[in-house]
């Protein structure tokens, strides 16, 4: 079914990205990532940009390919396979990016965008705060004009990249005045004396990112790396969820896929009863329903990435992109613990990637938004979109007693 979903040229692509993961991504990188021995692989980057897989959306005149969301997607699915941490390291750049392609000006793009898809320069967004995460618009995070520059002050934590990152665009509260959603701006922030790093430590999974917390103390930041409008940066935010959860969904689906191999694997050899457990139903139909949520999952990702590529009505996007990350994130969750299921016991231990895996995959439920915030975006634009449609057949007067007088009595 997969490649259905491919062009020829989206088929090379595969095939590279495969290669890139294959060759490029040594063994122990991973193991000592997981083990806390690395914070921050730079060289994975710099190992990407040297193949120029970093960006494929962005213009090549600052070193992208010029590619779209539906090719984005499939290099995302190989990279997945990596885990947590290098994948969302390899999706920063296509999210940061992406401020900085759509709203940046020519300069910043050379002097940040270009840099980043080189790897010559490392990134992070600043978004998540101790007092919110879901809840962005209550950013404590100031700036603060002072003529030809702004004033930092706030915290931020959680912020994947950190401890190794060149530079960070961060969300700050610009208009403490306005409405919430007129209140903040978003800007490039060079790593500098006052920008202090704390290595978070003790995660669950998703280790050897670099993950930390951000300190803040009177950064200044020449107004020259404000992005996009002072005060505007809702718009920003609203843009920049689309790449946040496009990378987050086809990303789960290269995690998911490779569980499903080694459980399907391991189910084809191991024998119990006499038989291979592949015949008894209690393996054979957990992997068929993962298998189902695998294509279904990866079919509906294609489909918002053509959907993204097409534009239209902004509502619509954003319900499809809530409803991919949702089902892909959740299938991919659902699949792994599937995959451990059918290896038993040996799935538990670290003879097998699985458990890694499994931790690594819970934070997708969170990370990006989680999916009760999705459920949030997806009935409310739904609704939305009811009430403004009304097409075809009116099937709700398709029932017997459908006019009959004080039956339909809404208050």
């Amino acid at each position: 079914m997969y490649n259905v979903l491919l062009t020829p040229d989206q088929e090379k692509l595969r095939d590279e990205v495969a290669a890139f993961v294959r060759d490029d991504v040594p063994r122990q990188l991973i193991l000592d990532m997981d083990a806390e021995k690395v914070n921050y692989p730079r060289e994975f980057l710099e190992a990407a940009a040297k193949r120029r897989l970093l960006g494929l959306r962005f213009p090549k005149e600052y070193g992208g390919r010029g590619l779209s969301w539906a090719d984005e997607v499939v290099a995302l699915e190989e990279v997945g396979v990596l885990g947590g941490s290098l994948p969302c390291l390899y999706s920063l750049v296509s999210i940061v990016g992406e401020a900085l392609n759509v709203f940046g000006t020519a300069e910043q793009k050379e002097r940040y965008l270009r840099p980043a898809l080189e790897a010559k320069m490392t990134v992070a967004e600043a978004l998540t705060e101790p007092r919110g995460g879901s809840d962005f618009f209550g950013a404590t995070t100031t700036a603060r004009r002072d003529g030809d520059s702004y004033i930092l002050n706030g915290q931020k934590r959680f912020i994947v990249g950190a401890e190794g990152a060149d530079f960070f665009f961060v969300y700050a509260k610009s208009n403490p005045d306005a409405p919430s959603h007129e209140s903040l701006s978003a800007f490039i922030v060079e790593r500098g004396p006052e920008v202090e790093v704390q290595h978070v430590y003790g995660l669950l999974g998703t280790r050897g990112g670099g993950t930390g917390r951000v300190y803040f103390r009177d950064v200044r930041v020449p107004k020259e790396n404000l992005i996009g409008r002072e005060h505007g940066a809702a718009e920003i935010f609203y843009q920049m969820m689309i790449p946040e959860r496009m990378t987050s969904g086809a990303g789960s689906l290269g995690g998911a896929r490779v569980a499903l191999e080694i459980a399907a694997r391991y189910s084809d050899q191991r024998k119990a009863f006499g038989k291979k457990i592949r015949a008894f139903q209690g393996v054979s139909f957990r992997v068929a329903e993962s298998i189902t949520l695998l294509d279904a999952a990866r079919a509906f990702t294609h489909a918002t990435a053509r959907a993204v590529d097409a534009g239209g009505e902004p509502g619509r996007v954003r319900r499809l992109v809530s409803e991919c990350k949702k089902f892909t994130t959740e299938s991919a969750w659902e699949i792994i613990n599937h995959a451990m299921q059918v290896m038993g016991g040996i799935g538990y231990t670290r003879v097998y990637p699985i458990e890694r895996m499994l931790r690594d995959a819970r934070l997708s439920l969170i990370w990006t938004g989680s999916s009760e915030i999705m459920n949030l975006i997806i009935q409310h634009e739904y609704y939305r979109e009811l009430a403004a449609s009304r097409y075809g057949r009116d099937v709700e007067a398709d029932a017997q007693h459908a006019e009959e007088p004080g039956e339909k009595v809404y208050e």
